[in-house]
């Protein structure tokens, strides 16, 4: 079974993940990615209850004309006193936890949040019964963190380093894990992959300067 994974178009506000809609790019990037996933065979899409992901999956779903679930086990990890806050804010009021977090000794929890294991403990199950639908493609609009986390997991990459996946990882980009039933395991084909928005150097993160959820 193929699993696509697409983190969410850009947003409109940059705070720490407040549930805002779509900017303008982020429409752009959501119609960019179901145009180029056209004709891969999409038999369903899911996506996270956040405004950004259920309006990425509406948005390139007008190109697939599929069922879309809802799934809120797939929303972005809970931040907790750290949402609302801009980066340059975070970066002061939350140092230490920060400094902390970059040393990726531990899968700290976040301040009244979550930390990345518990992401996938609420995560994998959800991602499991997808695997298991019978599908054989399927598309899940979700969040940054979520994916890295889940892929960490599913590669037995220690969850303390998820940040080393990608740097800069694009809104609208695709990640593809396939389900292999006959042993139970996913394997990454893909990861992180923009190439229907290089044309477009405006819908990069490079361009805006910021760091979003």
């Amino acid at each position: 079974m193929k699993i696509y994974l697409i983190r969410h178009g850009r947003q409109c506000d940059t705070r720490c993940n407040v549930d805002v809609a779509l900017s303008e790019a982020g429409f752009r990037q959501a119609d960019l990615v179901g145009l180029r996933m056209k004709d891969w065979g999409i038999q369903k899409v899911y996506s996270s209850d956040m405004i950004r992901a259920r309006q990425t999956a509406e948005t390139a779903n007008k190109h697939w004309n599929v069922e879309h679930e809802i799934v809120p086990q797939f929303r972005e990890l809970n931040f907790g006193d750290m949402e609302g806050y801009e980066t340059n804010e975070l970066n002061t009021i939350f140092a230490d936890f920060k400094a902390r977090q970059d040393l990726m000794v531990e899968d700290l929890r976040h301040p009244g949040g979550e930390s990345a294991g518990d992401l996938v403990a609420r995560g994998m199950p959800a991602l499991q019964k997808v695997a298991e639908s019978g599908l054989e493609c399927v598309a899940i609009a979700t969040h940054g963190v979520w994916i890295r986390a889940i892929v960490c997991h599913v590669l037995g990459i220690d969850l303390a380093k998820w940040k080393l996946l990608g740097t800069t990882f694009e809104n609208g980009s695709i990640t593809q894990l396939d389900y292999h039933p006959e042993t139970g395991r996913f394997t990454l084909e893909r990861f992180n992959d923009f190439a229907h928005l290089e044309p477009y150097p405006e819908l990069l993160r490079k361009a805006w300067g910021v760091n979003e959820n």
